[in-house]
């Protein structure tokens, strides 16, 4: 697993992407250029959404970025109800660029290990069924970062807590 880094530095994950779209231009690769120009202005996009402009530390970027997978993933679903497979392919493939910034996802078994860690914190200090689900999506999303996807997090939690 990727190392978490506190700051998007010169070395960060958003530094990563604009050298990989200046590669992408030298190569000549449409796709790749496109796709990491969208996720880079996302990435500023949230970074001045504020009251004031921040910068955003690794762990928000991906946060960022699985957004913009999301949303890809969902246009492609619509595209292929729609019949627009080359559409549908196409978002399919930025989908795929953008996963090679985020961090190899948690597998399910490590996810429910930490989850049924926190509901038994939880019941010890009386927090128990479905009143508890906050507070253990809190600890839980805490404990793991950017490792695990929030909605794995919550059916995880909703599951162990049924």
């Amino acid at each position: 697993m990727r190392q978490n880094v506190a700051m998007s530095t010169e070395n960060g994950l958003k530094a990563r992407i604009q050298a990989d779209i200046a590669e992408a231009v030298r190569a000549g690769d449409e796709l790749l250029k496109s796709t990491l120009r969208m996720a880079l202005a996302a990435i500023m996009n949230a970074e001045v959404a504020g009251s004031e402009a921040v910068v955003l530390s690794d762990d928000q970027i991906i946060n960022v970025l699985r957004a913009e997978a999301k949303k890809r993933a969902e246009s492609a679903d619509i595209y292929e109800q729609a019949g627009r497979a080359e559409s549908a392919s196409k978002e399919r493939a930025e989908i795929a660029i953008i996963e090679k910034y985020l961090p190899a996802a948690m597998d399910a078994g490590a996810l429910a290990s930490i989850v049924s860690e926190e509901v038994a914190a939880a019941a010890a200090n009386g927090q128990v069924g479905p009143k508890a689900m906050g507070v253990v999506i809190k600890a839980v999303k805490e404990r793991v970062g950017a490792f695990a996807d929030g909605a794995a997090i919550a059916a995880a939690v909703k599951s162990a807590l049924s």
